[in-house]
This record gives C-alpha cells, structure tokens and sequence, in this order.
C-alpha cells in the first residue's frame, strides 16, 4: 500500500467518529499524478449531490505529459461506496450534525486509488488546545520512562 497524500490536521481538528473506504472516480491523468504524489487534500472535505458523495476541494495537479487529456485539477470527484454506506453517512450528515472529510489518499496492492474517508465532529479550539497539552503531558511522561528502563 503507498500513500500518496494525508490530511494531517483532520485528527486535530475533528473527533473522527467512524472511517470508511471508498473509491474515487478519476480520470487517467489524475491517476497518473497521484501515483507520483502529486495531490492535496487538506482544505477537502465531502459533499452530498443527489444521493451521492462527492470529494470536494482536492488538488490533483495536472500530469506533465498529459497535453490536452488533462483535466481540471480542482473538479469535484464521485465517491464509490455501497449505498446502503452511502444512506448511513447522510443520515448521520442530517441528524447529528456532522460532516465527512477525507484522512488519506493511497493505492492498494492491486493499484486502485483509494480514499479513507471520516464521519467526525469539528472540535472547538479551546479542545484542540486540551488535546495538544495532553499530548505533551504523554510525551514528556514516556521521555521519563524511557530514562529509567535498564
């Protein structure tokens, strides 16, 4: 499996309540600039259009010999996902309140592109300050062990 991109402030910024996998629907220079990298995901988030997700907001930056075949790089993206998926994320979209952002862009071993989206709820910042004390409060604890192992 090779990452080609993540959304490193989603897990500051949202309480990731429950992950899915999905497919994106990409066009052939797109998946050639993922393969290299080339690709943005962290102003992305997913959106709801006729009962369907969309990926919205990811750069794909466009293929160098591509030419003419290339592509929009900032054009909205269908997720592919079973519906009875689909019908449980925009539930939880209108009931609870919450939105769907993508945490990670790879390719798997059979060398589909994949995205790891998230169901999650937007922290306040005084809560993204109280997960970033704890966090050193570990760290400066886990220094402190490592001194004293024999």
């Amino acid at each position: 499996m090779k990452i080609a991109a993540t959304n490193r402030k989603a897990k500051r910024d949202y309480e990731i309540l429950e992950t899915y996998e999905a497919g994106i629907e990409l066009k052939g220079t797109e998946v050639k600039s993922i393969r290299n990298g080339r690709i943005n995901i962290n102003d992305s988030f997913v959106r709801t259009k006729n009962g369907e997700l969309f990926l919205v907001g990811t750069y794909i930056s466009p293929y160098k010999q591509g030419n003419i075949f290339n592509h929009d790089p900032l054009r909205d993206k269908k997720l592919l996902l079973h519906r009875r998926e689909i019908n449980r994320i925009i539930g939880k979209i209108r009931e609870k309140r919450l939105t769907v952002i993508p945490l990670k862009i790879y390719i798997n071993n059979k060398g589909k592109v994949k995205v790891e989206i998230a169901v999650a709820k937007g922290r306040k910042s005084y809560e993204k300050k109280q997960k970033l004390k704890e966090k050193d409060i570990e760290r400066e604890m886990m220094a402190e062990l490592k001194k004293y192992k024999f």
